[in-house]
This record gives C-alpha cells, sequence and structure tokens, in this order.
C-alpha cells in the first residue's frame, strides 16, 4: 500500500520540477539585447503557468500556453547597461550583466568559423591586449538536423573580448565588431553560427528552398527514415610498415633505404606518382647548446593530409586533417645539443600529399631559430589501394545536406532580435557557381521571413584569391562563384566586402582576417549605419563599345580610379562575339576604364580578374578599397 501511494507521489514530484520554467541557451548571463528594438524573451513551462518578469523597475506578466511554451516581449531600450533581469514562477531565473547594444548574427563556413586562436601569430598582440567587455561572443556548437528546426540549441554562453576568452572569437566578426565599437561606443554582440566546409543550402529553411526541385527531393529522402541505409563500414587501411616494432621514429630504428625528398614540397612532384598513403620522413637537425634542455616551437607550415610530429622519439604532436597550420610546442628536455632526429608521419588520402610551399618550416625557441626546410630522407610505410568500383561509399555528412544546419543552428535564434547579418561562404559552393546567385538570395529572403524582418540587412563577403596563378587567360569556378555574389548585390539592403586582394595562393583560410572584418564593417557603417562613407571597392555598371575599345563605368569610385602599384590597370580580358577572351590593354580616364586590344577588331566581352587567383587584380579607388572582379558583355 504504501508503495502505491510512492509511485504517484513521485510522479508528481517530477513533473513539478520538469514544469519549471525554463530559458534556451541562448538568454544567458552576460547576453546583449540588441537595442532600440522590442526584444523577445521566451522559454516553456508548465501548461498555463503565470510568469512574472521585472526588467528596469517594471513588471511584465505573461503566461505559458497549453503546450507549456511562452514569450514576452521588452520595449525598446537603448543601449546600456549592465542589467538585471528577474523571471519569477515556480522557480526564480535571474539573468545577471545583460546588456543592450547591437547584435550581429555571423555565419557561413570555415573562413567565419576561424578563430582567433588559429591565427594567434598573426595576432598575438591583439589577443595579448584584449580587454573589451563590450564585445560579447555567442558561440553556436556544431548540430545539424535533417528532420525539422529545432527550438533550441544544444549548448553555449555568452564570453566576452577579454584575454581569458578572446581566442575562442571569429577572427572576422571579432573585428568587424571591434571597428563598430571603435566608432560608435556601443556594445556589440556576434552570434557566431557557422561551420567549415559546408554549402548555402544547407543553411536554409525548407519553405526557403521550396523553388528548387534537388534539394526538395533531397529533403524528402533525408526525412524518410525507410530509405535511410546505414553505409557499410570503409575496408581498413593497410598496415603502415613504420609503426611495426621498431616504430621508425623510435631511437632504436636504424634507418634503411630511404630516399631524398625536399621539404616543403608534394611528393607526388618528386618522383613518386599518384601515391594515397602513407609517407615518413626524417632529418637530423642540428640543435644549438643555447636551445638544449628549453621548450620551443615548431611551425611545419601546413601538411597534406595529416601528420605526427616525432623528435628523439618523443611524439610531441599531431594534426588530422590538412587545413591548420601546425604549430607545435616541443617540451623542455626533449632537445640536447648537437644532432636530433625529427621524424614525420604524413597520411595523404587524395591528391597531391606532403607539405604545403610558400608556408613557415622551423623551429625556434627565444632568439634561436633552426631552419627545417631543405632535403629529408623518406620512406613510403603504406599505399592506399584506388577504391574498387563496388566500394562501399562514404557515409553521408548530415552537415552537407539542405536545412540541415538552419534547422539545428539558425532557427533556435530567431527569436532573438538582431541588428544584421554577416555572411563569409562560398567555398564550398564553387563546384557549381552557376547555381550560386538564386541560393544565396534565396537565403536572404529566406532568413529575412524567419525574423520577420523584410529589411534586414545582409553584409557578405566576396571570395579571396587562391590555388594556383594563371597567366593565361582561363575558366576559374571561383571567378563565376564571386560573380555570383556580385550579382547578389541586386538584392536590395546588402552590402559586398571585397576580398580579391586578401587571399593566398596555397592557403583557402588566409590570415587576413582583420581586413575582412575591417571591410565589413566599412559596409555595415554605410549601409546600417547611414555614414556617409566610401564602403566599398569600384562595382561595374556598364560597358560600352566604340571601335575597338570598351568604355566601362563603375559605382563607388570616390573622387576618381586608381592602381596600387601605380601602373595601368591590369587582368582585364576582352573578346568577341566568339567568346574567347584575350589579355587588354587598359587606361584609367577618371571614373571609367577603356580597354582594348589590337587582337579583337569588335570587342563584344569584357571581364577582371577572371581567374581563381588573379595575378594583380591592381583597380582600386581613392580609398584604396579593391574593385570587385565582374563578367560582362556589350549592352
Amino acid at each position: 500500500m504504501k508503495k502505491e501511494l510512492l509511485i504517484p507521489t513521485l510522479l508528481l514530484m517530477s513533473s513539478l520540477v520538469s514544469a519549471q520554467v525554463k530559458l534556451p541557451q541562448l538568454l544567458r548571463d552576460s547576453m546583449i539585447l540588441q537595442r532600440d528594438q522590442p526584444v523577445k524573451l521566451w522559454g516553456t513551462a508548465a501548461a498555463n503557468e503565470k510568469i512574472n518578469i521585472q526588467f528596469k523597475g517594471k513588471t511584465y506578466r505573461t503566461k505559458a500556453d497549453a503546450n507549456g511554451k511562452w514569450q514576452q516581449q521588452l520595449p525598446p531600450t537603448a543601449a546600456g547597461g549592465p542589467y538585471q533581469i528577474d523571471i519569477t514562477a515556480s522557480n526564480n531565473i535571474r539573468l545577471r550583466d545583460v546588456l543592450f547594444g547591437d547584435v550581429w548574427f555571423c555565419s557561413g563556413q570555415s573562413n567565419m568559423v576561424h578563430q582567433l586562436n588559429v591565427h594567434d601569430v598573426t595576432y598575438a598582440d591583439e589577443i595579448a591586449t584584449a580587454n573589451n567587455p563590450e564585445i560579447r561572443q555567442f558561440l553556436v556548437p556544431n548540430a545539424a538536423n535533417l528532420f525539422g528546426p529545432q527550438s533550441d540549441l544544444n549548448g553555449g554562453s555568452w564570453k566576452s573580448a577579454t584575454s581569458n576568452d578572446i581566442r575562442q572569437f571569429s577572427a572576422v566578426a571579432y573585428f568587424f565588431a571591434k571597428q563598430l565599437y571603435a566608432q560608435y561606443k556601443i556594445p556589440i554582440g556576434i552570434i557566431n553560427a557557422s561551420v567549415g566546409g559546408t554549402p548555402v543550402d544547407a543553411w536554409t529553411s525548407e519553405a526557403g528552398l521550396a523553388g528548387f526541385p534537388a534539394q526538395v527531393a533531397t529533403i524528402a529522402g533525408n526525412k524518410d527514415t525507410s530509405r535511410q541505409v546505414k553505409p557499410m563500414p570503409p575496408a581498413p587501411p593497410p598496415p603502415d610498415a613504420g609503426m611495426a616494432t621498431p616504430t621508425w621514429f623510435s631511437t632504436s630504428y636504424q634507418p634503411e633505404n630511404w630516399r631524398t625528398i625536399n621539404i616543403p614540397g608534394y611528393w607526388e612532384d618528386q618522383g613518386l606518382r599518384n601515391l594515397d598513403g602513407v609517407v615518413w620522413y626524417s632529418r637530423e637537425i642540428a640543435i644549438p647548446q643555447s636551445m638544449a634542455g628549453k621548450s620551443a616551437k615548431v611551425f611545419l607550415g601546413r601538411i597534406t593530409d595529416a601528420d605526427e610530429l616525432y623528435i628523439n622519439g618523443v611524439k610531441i604532436g599531431n594534426t588530422t586533417y590538412q587545413y591548420p597550420q601546425r604549430r607545435y610546442t616541443v617540451p623542455a628536455n626533449v632537445l640536447k645539443p648537437g644532432l636530433n632526429r625529427f621524424v614525420v608521419r604524413v597520411t595523404n588520402y587524395s591528391g597531391k600529399g606532403g607539405f604545403v610551399p610558400d608556408k613557415p618550416y622551423c623551429i625556434f625557441s627565444g632568439t634561436d631559430t633552426v631552419d627545417l626546410k631543405g632535403y629529408w630522407q623518406y620512406k613510403v610505410g603504406a599505399v592506399f589501394p584506388p577504391p574498387a568500383p563496388d566500394a562501399p561509399k562514404p557515409p553521408m555528412q548530415a552537415i552537407m545536406q539542405p536545412t540541415a544546419l538552419f534547422n539545428a543552428m539558425v532557427a533556435p535564434e530567431i527569436n532573438y532580435a538582431i541588428k544584421g547579418i554577416c555572411w563569409y561562404q562560398g567555398e564550398a559552393d564553387t563546384f557549381h557557381p552557376n547555381d550560386y546567385t538564386k541560393l544565396l538570395s534565396a537565403l536572404i529572403y529566406d532568413w529575412r521571413k524567419q525574423w520577420q524582418r523584410p529589411d534586414l540587412p545582409f553584409l557578405y563577403v566576396q571570395l579571396p584569391g587562391f590555388m594556383d596563378y594563371n597567366y593565361l587567360p582561363s575558366e576559374s569556378n571561383w571567378a563565376a562563384l564571386r560573380e555570383a555574389q556580385r550579382k547578389t548585390l541586386s538584392v536590395p539592403n546588402t552590402a559586398m566586402a571585397v576580398a580579391i586582394d586578401l587571399g593566398e595562393w596555397n592557403d583557402i583560410h588566409p590570415d587576413n582576417k582583420k581586413e575582412v572584418g575591417d571591410r565589413l564593417a566599412l559596409a555595415a557603417r554605410k549601409l546600417v549605419y547611414k555614414e556617409n562613407i566610401i564602403a566599398s571597392g569600384p562595382l561595374y555598371l556598364s560597358a560600352e563599345a566604340a571601335g575597338n575599345k570598351i568604355t566601362l563605368s563603375f559605382s563607388d569610385t570616390g573622387t576618381g580610379l586608381a592602381t596600387t602599384d601605380a601602373g595601368a590597370p591590369a587582368t582585364f580580358e576582352i573578346a568577341g562575339a566568339d567568346k574567347k577572351f584575350v589579355w587588354a590593354e587598359a587606361k584609367i580616364e577618371g571614373d571609367k576604364v577603356v580597354v582594348w586590344s589590337n587582337n579583337v577588331a569588335s570587342p563584344v566581352y569584357v571581364r577582371y580578374a577572371w581567374s581563381d587567383n588573379p595575378v594583380n587584380p591592381n583597380l582600386i579607388n581613392s580609398a584604396k578599397l579593391p574593385a570587385s572582379p565582374f563578367q560582362a558583355g556589350v549592352k
């Protein structure tokens, strides 16, 4: 009998606990709320539970609906704080250190993800001296959902731009926020929702993709669990001879039959044809007495794809994929005076394997630096066979699927009032650039509808230069995607930061994050804050042909056009009706550029900086901002 009475009592206690008022992850201590707009507070509670909210001496009363959901709107509040918000129902919640300012939703792929921590050499002083508690970031945890929008995030908290937490800030978003704070002296909040290597349609809602049949079909298939087949696990890799006993990094191992190779460089360019697998590198490095026994840093540039570094048989560090820069700390007492054996185990899965050129390769401690570039010895530890035609497909990556990131990483924030959006993405869509104009426009309209702000400002970054320089006119998917981004400026209340001059030929994640953030801030100052400034480089307007010449007109020229090197404008191409492009000569005439080629009598088409990585895109305006690449026909 006592047991029968106990069970209902426990169930009642459980329901009371679960019925307590709860807030979403985004509504936390130290949050920044949007100034000068009504802002929502929302959450869950018991069905029909009454809730009181105290803010700035006033009480706001609301009530949960039959499903336990509630929300309450606070009136527009000027920039400032800190404030305290008390929420009282069957339990009490106190939100402390709440500021009001401007909140920017910053999203995209890896170049928006990249934290200051990843660029801690370039921005070492910035990290060391950061002390701005009124710039704060909420880092949205990575997640994907194929089935529908989530009501909340999986975690996260607000952090301030101070030395303790600054390393986790998106570098681009931080420098953007820093410029706005310096200009307006109001708190700046960053909601950072970004995932490396992801396509634009993964960030768009199902409704936003309704006009795209391929995506609609994919979404339906992903939702149909009966059609989802668990992929077979891939075959195990062949054994690595270098991990047998004794291992090739062991101090007891005696190298035999190793060959010579250069670092940096790819092994496919040095006599190893089409090798996917494991290659070991070894070299004895002379360490001076002044470095012996001390902690040191090793810079190994970038390596494709994965690596492990050993010094004198001790594992120093490892990285599992190609993009991070290799910066490893050597503990004290590992280095000895004289010759030290360095061994690097490199694993490559596809494409060229090895050490990316034009990156730093050295070991240093204090004022001493030892160069690691030059000839090493190598030996192949394992060769991966090419996949068989009937080999199992790799498992589907949920983060790459349409709507998956919107559902898990955007939908939970749409109740949160924001000032605008910063977007840095596109690299993952360069395989089908002609679709990008429609897809990016769809994302913009979709997010505006989600936030119920038809004029919500949308700022975005045009892709920088990347990959090998091409000294001949050629087609380029990266150029085509930049053109799609440029055309997206036709969507009202948008602005684009041109970054063609900020790339690195050998790194899809260039270090120049401050310049990107600064240019986004310029765009915001003009578009959103209505300053009368030059905020963009020259943008193509029109082309007129006369004889063998085309005259190009531009907007955003300031007091006139110029070039970065005081020479003639470079990287212009023209073509006749056959679309066979040739390099064009060019000259500046005020705010116009005249282009021609003696090889094209009747030019019909013109383009500028049209390659993956243009050699010298030198056209700028009087504010020294670079012109956007473009392609156009003569009207």
